[in-house]
Protein backbone atom coordinates (compact mmCIF):
# COMPACT_ATOMS: atom_id res chain seq x y z
CA UNK A 1 0.00 0.00 0.00
CA UNK A 2 2.73 2.64 0.94
CA UNK A 3 4.53 1.74 -2.52
CA UNK A 4 1.44 2.47 -4.38
CA UNK A 5 0.40 5.44 -2.95
CA UNK A 6 3.70 6.81 -3.21
CA UNK A 7 4.03 6.09 -7.21
CA UNK A 8 0.72 7.92 -7.06
CA UNK A 9 1.70 10.70 -5.20
CA UNK A 10 4.77 11.16 -8.03
CA UNK A 11 2.68 10.47 -10.62
CA UNK A 12 0.24 13.73 -9.45
CA UNK A 13 4.06 15.75 -8.84
CA UNK A 14 5.40 17.03 -11.63
CA UNK A 15 9.05 16.59 -11.58
CA UNK A 16 10.89 20.12 -10.71
CA UNK A 17 12.70 21.92 -13.53
CA UNK A 18 15.59 23.60 -13.53
CA UNK A 19 18.21 25.93 -16.21
CA UNK A 20 17.82 25.65 -19.71
CA UNK A 21 14.21 23.31 -19.46
CA UNK A 22 12.72 25.84 -17.60
CA UNK A 23 14.03 28.84 -19.23
CA UNK A 24 12.56 27.24 -22.18
CA UNK A 25 8.78 26.49 -20.33
CA UNK A 26 9.10 30.34 -19.05
CA UNK A 27 9.79 31.62 -22.30
CA UNK A 28 6.76 29.27 -23.98
CA UNK A 29 4.33 30.90 -21.28
CA UNK A 30 5.34 34.35 -22.15
CA UNK A 31 4.57 33.83 -25.92
CA UNK A 32 1.43 32.20 -25.26
CA UNK A 33 0.39 35.24 -22.63
CA UNK A 34 0.92 37.24 -25.41
CA UNK A 35 -1.12 35.64 -28.04
CA UNK A 36 -4.13 35.34 -25.43
CA UNK A 37 -4.30 38.17 -23.21
CA UNK A 38 -1.68 40.60 -25.13
CA UNK A 39 0.63 42.56 -24.03
CA UNK A 40 -1.66 44.78 -21.65
CA UNK A 41 -2.64 41.64 -20.06
CA UNK A 42 0.55 39.40 -19.60
CA UNK A 43 1.66 39.86 -16.44
CA UNK A 44 5.43 38.04 -14.32
CA UNK A 45 2.35 36.13 -12.08
CA UNK A 46 0.33 34.78 -14.95
CA UNK A 47 3.50 33.77 -16.90
CA UNK A 48 4.48 32.25 -13.57
CA UNK A 49 1.59 30.51 -13.45
CA UNK A 50 1.11 29.26 -16.89
CA UNK A 51 4.73 27.74 -16.50
CA UNK A 52 3.75 26.14 -13.46
CA UNK A 53 6.46 27.46 -11.66
CA UNK A 54 7.02 30.39 -8.89
CA UNK A 55 6.79 33.70 -9.39
CA UNK A 56 10.55 34.39 -8.07
CA UNK A 57 11.96 31.67 -10.44
CA UNK A 58 10.52 34.18 -13.20
CA UNK A 59 12.13 37.77 -11.64
CA UNK A 60 15.76 35.97 -10.93
CA UNK A 61 16.04 35.41 -14.77
CA UNK A 62 14.16 38.69 -15.52
CA UNK A 63 14.06 41.55 -13.72
CA UNK A 64 11.11 42.89 -15.48
CA UNK A 65 8.51 42.27 -18.32
CA UNK A 66 9.98 43.76 -20.64
CA UNK A 67 13.13 41.99 -20.94
CA UNK A 68 11.23 39.01 -20.31
CA UNK A 69 8.85 39.58 -23.65
CA UNK A 70 12.16 40.83 -25.70
CA UNK A 71 14.01 36.96 -24.51
CA UNK A 72 11.01 35.45 -25.71
CA UNK A 73 10.53 37.33 -28.77
CA UNK A 74 13.59 36.92 -29.59
CA UNK A 75 13.84 32.73 -29.28
CA UNK A 76 10.94 32.22 -30.69
CA UNK A 77 10.98 34.26 -33.87
CA UNK A 78 11.30 32.08 -37.10
CA UNK A 79 14.44 32.40 -38.89
CA UNK A 80 14.28 34.27 -42.34
CA UNK A 81 17.45 33.08 -44.03
CA UNK A 82 16.89 30.64 -46.71
CA UNK A 83 15.53 32.70 -50.09
CA UNK A 84 13.34 31.00 -52.28
CA UNK A 85 15.10 30.59 -56.10
CA UNK A 86 12.65 28.74 -58.19
CA UNK A 87 13.60 30.69 -61.40
CA UNK A 88 10.09 33.04 -61.26
CA UNK A 89 9.76 36.36 -59.70
CA UNK A 90 6.04 35.26 -59.09
CA UNK A 91 6.52 31.77 -57.76
CA UNK A 92 9.34 33.43 -55.48
CA UNK A 93 7.17 36.53 -53.83
CA UNK A 94 4.40 33.89 -53.67
CA UNK A 95 6.60 31.58 -51.63
CA UNK A 96 7.41 34.32 -49.15
CA UNK A 97 4.71 35.40 -48.60
CA UNK A 98 3.33 32.08 -47.54
CA UNK A 99 6.28 32.05 -45.06
CA UNK A 100 4.88 35.64 -44.01
CA UNK A 101 1.43 34.41 -43.51
CA UNK A 102 2.37 31.19 -41.49
CA UNK A 103 5.22 33.45 -39.18
CA UNK A 104 2.14 35.85 -38.51
CA UNK A 105 -0.11 33.64 -37.24
CA UNK A 106 2.08 31.32 -35.39
CA UNK A 107 2.44 31.52 -31.47
CA UNK A 108 5.18 33.69 -31.81
CA UNK A 109 3.69 35.91 -34.57
CA UNK A 110 0.69 36.43 -32.71
CA UNK A 111 2.72 37.77 -29.52
CA UNK A 112 4.89 39.98 -31.87
CA UNK A 113 1.98 41.59 -33.02
CA UNK A 114 0.31 42.20 -29.80
CA UNK A 115 3.92 44.25 -28.71
CA UNK A 116 3.34 45.84 -31.90
CA UNK A 117 -0.09 46.96 -31.82
CA UNK A 118 -0.45 47.37 -27.67
CA UNK A 119 2.48 49.21 -26.70
CA UNK A 120 3.12 52.80 -26.30
CA UNK A 121 6.34 54.40 -28.19
CA UNK A 122 8.15 54.31 -25.45
CA UNK A 123 7.61 50.49 -24.51
CA UNK A 124 8.34 49.96 -28.14
CA UNK A 125 11.55 51.42 -28.02
CA UNK A 126 12.29 48.43 -26.14
CA UNK A 127 11.59 45.91 -28.67
CA UNK A 128 12.99 47.98 -31.82
CA UNK A 129 15.85 46.06 -32.60
CA UNK A 130 14.51 42.73 -31.64
CA UNK A 131 11.65 43.55 -34.58
CA UNK A 132 14.18 45.37 -37.02
CA UNK A 133 16.85 42.45 -36.84
CA UNK A 134 14.20 39.40 -36.43
CA UNK A 135 11.53 40.51 -38.80
CA UNK A 136 12.06 43.66 -40.95
CA UNK A 137 15.68 43.49 -42.13
CA UNK A 138 15.87 39.77 -42.98
CA UNK A 139 12.38 40.58 -45.24
CA UNK A 140 13.81 42.89 -47.02
CA UNK A 141 17.01 41.29 -47.68
CA UNK A 142 15.36 38.69 -49.40
CA UNK A 143 12.51 40.56 -50.81
CA UNK A 144 16.06 42.88 -52.30
CA UNK A 145 17.56 39.51 -53.60
CA UNK A 146 13.74 37.93 -55.56
CA UNK A 147 13.56 41.38 -57.10
CA UNK A 148 17.46 41.76 -58.53
CA UNK A 149 17.56 38.18 -59.39
CA UNK A 150 14.46 39.14 -61.61
CA UNK A 151 15.88 42.50 -63.18
CA UNK A 152 19.24 40.12 -64.28
CA UNK A 153 16.78 37.64 -65.61
CA UNK A 154 14.79 40.16 -67.51
CA UNK A 155 11.80 39.95 -65.09
CA UNK A 156 11.38 42.49 -63.41
CA UNK A 157 12.05 46.13 -64.77
CA UNK A 158 15.30 47.89 -63.80
CA UNK A 159 14.04 50.97 -61.34
CA UNK A 160 12.03 48.45 -59.31
CA UNK A 161 14.64 47.75 -56.75
CA UNK A 162 13.91 50.40 -54.11
CA UNK A 163 12.55 50.44 -50.96
CA UNK A 164 9.16 51.67 -51.58
CA UNK A 165 8.84 48.58 -53.76
CA UNK A 166 10.03 46.86 -51.36
CA UNK A 167 7.77 47.77 -48.73
CA UNK A 168 4.51 47.06 -50.67
CA UNK A 169 4.22 43.42 -50.13
CA UNK A 170 5.02 43.72 -45.86
CA UNK A 171 2.96 46.95 -45.49
CA UNK A 172 -0.08 45.23 -47.54
CA UNK A 173 0.55 42.16 -45.45
CA UNK A 174 0.38 43.96 -42.14
CA UNK A 175 -2.68 46.40 -43.18
CA UNK A 176 -5.01 44.05 -44.12
CA UNK A 177 -4.23 41.83 -41.35
CA UNK A 178 -4.52 44.91 -38.66
CA UNK A 179 -7.02 46.89 -40.18
CA UNK A 180 -9.55 44.62 -42.20
CA UNK A 181 -9.05 41.28 -40.36
CA UNK A 182 -7.95 39.52 -43.43
CA UNK A 183 -6.01 35.98 -42.48
CA UNK A 184 -4.56 35.69 -45.98
CA UNK A 185 -6.04 32.53 -47.34
CA UNK A 186 -3.49 31.18 -49.70
CA UNK A 187 -6.41 32.60 -52.73
CA UNK A 188 -5.18 36.20 -51.23
CA UNK A 189 -2.17 35.95 -50.96
CA UNK A 190 -1.79 34.55 -55.02
CA UNK A 191 -4.47 37.73 -55.78
CA UNK A 192 -1.99 40.11 -54.08
CA UNK A 193 0.99 38.77 -56.10
CA UNK A 194 -0.64 39.01 -59.22
CA UNK A 195 -2.77 42.42 -58.92
CA UNK A 196 -0.24 44.56 -57.20
CA UNK A 197 3.12 42.86 -57.13
CA UNK A 198 3.01 41.07 -60.83
CA UNK A 199 2.18 44.35 -62.50
CA UNK A 200 4.06 46.47 -60.14
CA UNK A 201 7.56 44.81 -61.18
CA UNK A 202 6.11 44.33 -64.91
CA UNK A 203 9.09 45.58 -67.41
CA UNK A 204 8.04 47.96 -69.44
CA UNK A 205 5.87 49.97 -67.01
CA UNK A 206 5.99 53.88 -67.46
Amino acid sequence: MVASHWAAASARTPSRRRGAVLERAILDAALDQLGTVGWNGLTMEGVAAAAQTGKAAVYRRWPSKEDLVVDALRSGLPRFDTVPDTGSVRQDLLTLCLRARDAMFSRPGLALRSVIHECDSVQAERFHTVIVKGVIEPTLTMLREVINRGIERGEVRRDAANGYVFDAMPAMMMYRSKVCGSEWTDREIEEMIDQLMVPLLRPGRS
